[in-house]
């Protein structure tokens, strides 16, 4: 494949670029920068593969090296898709790609127990704040559909693997309450970064019992239209929680 403009583009003289390398930085900073007004652009389309690397490195008068650098640059913006063997793919990156990036920058932190703490109490937070506005602006079509993620719940008690997933779903239905496509990818970052602590926890079905009763409580709450009961239930249900997320590190003598 060729870089073949669309409109302007691809007018520019590739002595351009160079010239821009020198006096701006790296030559494949210039590389990125181009690429990246042509994704935003549309002259590059969500879905398509970019040109070859010996194709990129003609149009830009540029290293393999230097084009290997800008791709890695553009994946990690989540511009594009890389996979052995293949030419990168274009993405525009969404609410859940930019909440990737996160996860991986967030990642290191949640390994002691002070940051997995922080990351937790923005949890509380945000959570408690989400029962609240689900008890006064629920639809039915909401309540149902919790309904559905707590019956579940309580028919996955006793079985460890099936509880977790059952859990994270019940939750992930408040996320979505609100209609804001932040809060489903904020809540799939909550669930990457804790899953080990989780599965280092102890476990048993008198535990998965008491989870249930948290979610039950939140429930109710929801129901009856009670914010301030539901706003209290889900954080007791979640200092609970950090309770037993606590006891996956080692004692502090």
């Amino acid at each position: 494949m060729t870089l073949e403009p669309r409109g302007n583009a691809m007018d520019q003289d590739p002595g351009v670029y160079r010239r821009e390398a020198a006096v701006g930085g790296r030559r494949s900073d210039a590389v990125v920068a181009d690429l990246v007004r042509m994704i935003q652009s549309g002259n590059l389309q969500e879905g398509e593969r970019l040109p070859a690397e010996r194709d990129l490195m003609q149009r830009y008068g540029v290293s393999r090296a230097a084009v290997r650098e800008a791709i890695l640059s553009l994946a990690n913006r989540g511009l594009v898709e890389t996979r052995l063997g293949h030419r990168p793919i274009v993405r525009k990156p969404g609410y859940e790609i930019a909440v990737d990036k996160i996860v991986d920058l967030v990642s290191h932190l949640v390994v002691e127990r002070e940051g997995v703490w922080n990351l937790f109490e923005t949890r509380i937070f945000i959570e408690s704040a989400l029962a609240r506005w689900a008890s006064n602006r629920a639809r039915r079509d909401d309540v149902e559909e919790l309904r559905a993620a707590l019956e579940a719940n309580r028919q996955a008690i006793g079985s460890s693997t099936a509880f977790d997933e059952t859990d994270a779903a019940f939750h992930a239905v408040l996320y979505r309450i609100p209609g804001n496509p932040i809060y489903p990818a904020i809540h799939k970052a909550y669930v990457e970064w804790l899953t080990q602590h989780w599965r280092s926890m102890k476990r048993g079905a008198d535990i998965d019992q008491m989870n249930y009763a948290g979610h039950r409580a939140i429930f109710d709450a929801i129901v009856m239209r009670d914010p301030d009961n539901a706003e209290e239930a889900m954080r007791r249900h979640l200092v609970a929680a950090w309770e037993f997320v606590r006891s996956t590190f080692p004692t502090e003598g």
